[in-house]
C-alpha cells in the first residue's frame, strides 16, 4: 500500500488535505509562533545534525553528498528511533513534512520523504 508522504513549508496555509503535520527541522522556524504553525508533532530528533545542515548550506550542488551523510545519519539509534516514529504516523493516514526551507526538493524533508514512501 502506498504511503501518502506530503512536504510543505511550515509557513503556507494549513490545508484540510495535510493530515498529521510535523516539522522535522531541527530549529524552530523564525518568526512563526506554535499556533501559527498549527503542528502534530516535532520531531526534530529526525532532523540532520548541526554540523552536516552547516555544511550543507542548502547548496545543491552539495546535496547527493549531504543525502549519502544524511541517510548514514538516519541509521544512529536516535534519529532511527524518530524515522520510525513517523513511519508508524505514514502507515496510518496522511503525514505532512514541514520545513521552513525553501527549496523543499532539495532539503532534508525530501529525503524523508524517500524514507516514508518506502515499503518494508
Amino acid at each position: 500500500m502506498a504511503r501518502d508522504v506530503r512536504l510543505r513549508r511550515v509557513y503556507e496555509p494549513v490545508s484540510a488535505e495535510d493530515g498529521t503535520r510535523v516539522l522535522v527541522d531541527r530549529v524552530w522556524p523564525r518568526g512563526l509562533s506554535k499556533d501559527a504553525a498549527r503542528l502534530d508533532r516535532w520531531e526534530k530528533d529526525v532532523a540532520p545534525s548541526t554540523g552536516l545542515r552547516r555544511w550543507y548550506g542548502h547548496r545543491t550542488d552539495r546535496f547527493p553528498e549531504f543525502r549519502r551523510r544524511y541517510d548514514a545519519e538516519l541509521a544512529e539509534p536516535e534519529r532511527e528511533t524518530a524515522l520510525e516514529r513517523l513511519r508508524s504516523l505514514a502507515e496510518r493516514g496522511t503525514v505532512t513534512l514541514l520545513t521552513s526551507t525553501r527549496d523543499i526538493e532539495h532539503s532534508q524533508a525530501a529525503v524523508l520523504a524517500e524514507h516514508l514512501e518506502e515499503t518494508g
